[in-house]
């Protein structure tokens, strides 16, 4: 019957891009990337691929480390010219898999020479930038296309770039030579090519994280300005710090070298996206200039590090596919990304990024999600399924996040580790705690930076190894389950409280993200303009009617603004006849919505439980 319906062709053509083989490729691909073109923002490919005489498959990356998604740009390649002997070959693109493109290599040719152009996005609306006038970003994902039939670490390619008269380049490939500017980089597998991204830029510092070792570390920084480069000694000292803290929990490390190519830039899209010797960290141009303005995302940089032992040489076992476009398993995020969350916060307090007073504040602002801000998680969908949604909605807007959820094995990921960490303190006596979970995973084989799999079993079986439980049911019961996550938070000797005052974190990400976040009171964040972000399901505003996508004009008859909201709210609280009144644009109408709420203002915060003992404050003192 199926046949019948599709047609046999049809399961001809879903054949016709070859599985990938563990043997080695026959030849070097060699690959330029024309980078100068920064007025357009057009990337130049050239490539040369060795191939015997015969029907060829090339394949466009789809499935891109790090997104845990079909994510690859596809829509952005165009111009793609395959030729062999200098004559041009007809290509056609495969039928259901338009990541594919089939060509016949004729007789007497030893290989094919493709070109194309990777239109990178203009403007955020169409993705990441990832070249302005001052700096540009080389993903090779998005930069080169590969033959069919063969695991990526069995392809062995020769890459090089041509940048911008006069610009630096950061990357954890090794240049054999430069011809003007023109870097020519080593021999080096795709697999470990796609891995290795380059940051360039017309502003560029190199920093060195580990003076003197054996295994370097740098971070290497490009701007929009060469003012933003300025780096305090006390700002160098605690990502020092962050190296060294790495090291002394995990006591290996999986890379011969590890660079941070890090943006300081109001024009190149933010970015948080591991690698194994590097990762690419996006931020503002503030930085280094305004520290304390820039507390917010200074986590990036730990979370991006540790990805290098969680996630890039441990990997769970469905994650490492033998090409990049053999789809990826995403079960294990919750550790991937989960614990990485955990790790990423945690070494931001030990190495001094974070003060203890903003680590609590944000440790608040995560737990009440997890208490009363995802009633999705409570009712409907469990963490386990959250690890979908790379693929689900490949971090699109939705209309009620709070509700539908969205990559929750994040931060809710994060809750479960500081949870099991107490738990260890427990069944050991305090002698075991989350260090020594992350030491016998993670820390093992000092030096290899292959890809070390990891299943669920492996995962409950090092727990047991340390100290022994029904770790299987314990994890199981929060990734399936329903209902609050903040059990660590007790269990550390610490409790949940609001108040109506928000913290030092509430007011920067209002800042951030120019809103008035409300969720645990009237239910409803609030953006610039009074454009409404998201509604809390069932939450006071949305009883009364309120839903993203709609615009607060007026507050109790007057011009909205934040503050007036908050007086509203405030007001209502203490005098239960005053009203909560907002006049709203929905399309092009308007309407007026009365919101029955007298509970005040209510902002998280952390707030010692007496009697027991204090065991986050032991976490998060630096080693």
């Amino acid at each position: 019957m199926v046949a019948a319906a599709f047609g046999l062709g049809s399961f001809a053509a879903l054949a016709d891009v070859a599985a990938p083989q563990d043997v080695p490729y026959q030849g070097t691909l060699k690959i330029n990337v024309d980078a100068t073109d920064i007025a357009h923002r057009i990337f130049r490919v050239h490539e040369v691929i060795p191939a015997a005489p015969g029907p060829l498959t090339l394949l466009y990356p789809e499935w891109i480390p790090g997104n845990h998604s079909p994510t690859g740009p596809i829509s952005k390649l165009a111009g793609l010219v395959v030729k062999a002997n200098g004559t041009t070959l007809p290509w056609t693109r495969d039928q259901f898999n338009v990541y594919a493109f089939h060509v016949d290599v004729p007789q007497g040719a030893s290989g094919v020479e493709v070109d194309f152009q990777y239109l990178s996005p203009l403007s955020q609306r169409e993705g990441r930038v990832v070249m302005t006038p001052e700096m540009l970003d080389v993903q090779w994902s998005a930069n080169t296309i590969y033959p069919a039939g063969y695991f990526a670490r069995q392809i062995n390619t020769e890459p090089s770039v041509k940048l911008p008269t006069g610009w630096q380049a950061g990357t954890a490939l090794e240049v054999a030579s430069r011809d003007g500017d023109t870097l020519n980089f080593k021999p080096i597998n795709y697999d470990d090519l796609v891995d290795s991204p380059i940051f360039a830029g017309k502003y560029f510092k190199r920093v060195d994280l580990d003076p003197g070792a054996s295994t370097p570390v740098h971070i290497d920084i490009v701007a929009d300005d060469p003012k933003f480069l300025e780096i305090k000694p006390e700002q160098l000292k605690v990502h020092q710090n962050l190296v060294q803290q790495m090291y002394k929990m995990y006591g290996a490390h999986h890379y011969d070298h590890y660079d941070f190519l890090l943006s300081l830039s109001e024009k190149m899209g933010g970015e948080g996206l591991e690698h194994h010797r590097s990762s690419e960290d996006g931020t503002g141009t503030d930085y280094f200039t305004d520290w304390e303005k820039s507390a917010l995302g200074r986590d990036l940089l730990s979370h991006e590090f540790n990805h290098s032992w969680d996630g890039k040489y441990r990997r769970g076992a469905d994650l490492a596919t033998p090409n990049f476009n053999v789809p990826m398993g995403d079960s294990l995020l919750w550790v991937y990304e989960g614990q990485t969350q955990f790790w990423g916060q945690v070494m931001a307090a030990r190495s001094g990024m974070w003060t203890t007073d903003q680590t609590h504040d944000m440790l608040a602002f995560v737990a009440a999600t997890y208490d009363q801000g995802r009633p999705g998680l409570a009712s409907w969908r469990n963490v386990q399924d959250t690890t979908n949604d790379p693929t689900i909605a490949q971090r699109s807007p939705l209309p009620y996040r709070n509700y539908q959820g969205s990559e929750d094995y994040y931060s809710a990921g994060q809750m479960i580790w500081l949870e099991v960490d107490s738990k260890l303190r427990e069944l050991s006596g305090g002698k075991k705690t989350i260090d020594d979970f992350g030491k016998a995973f993670f820390g093992v084989n000092p030096g290899k930076w292959d890809v070390d799999t990891y299943t669920f079993e492996d995962v409950t079986k090092t727990l047991n190894g340390i100290a022994p439980f029904d770790w299987a049911s314990y994890l199981r019961t929060r990734l399936d389950g329903h209902g609050s996550l903040i059990g660590g938070i007790a269990s550390h000797g610490w409790k949940l409280v609001y108040t109506d005052k928000p913290s030092a974190a509430v007011k920067a990400i209002e800042m951030r993200r120019h809103a008035a976040d409300l969720t645990y009171s009237l239910g409803v964040s609030v953006g610039k303009g009074g454009d409404i972000g998201d509604v809390l399901w069932d939450g006071p505003a949305f009883k009364a009617g309120l839903s993203p996508g709609m615009t607060i004009v007026a507050v109790n008859s007057h011009d909205y603004d934040a503050d007036a909201l908050k007086d509203a709210v405030t007001a209502a609280a203490k005098d239960r006849s005053q009203p909560i009144e907002l006049l709203v644009k929905n399309f092009d109408e308007y309407q007026t919505i009365r919101i029955d709420y007298h509970g005040g203002l209510k902002y998280p915060h952390l707030m010692r439980e007496e009697g027991k003992p204090d065991t986050l404050t032991a976490l998060l003192k630096p080693r």
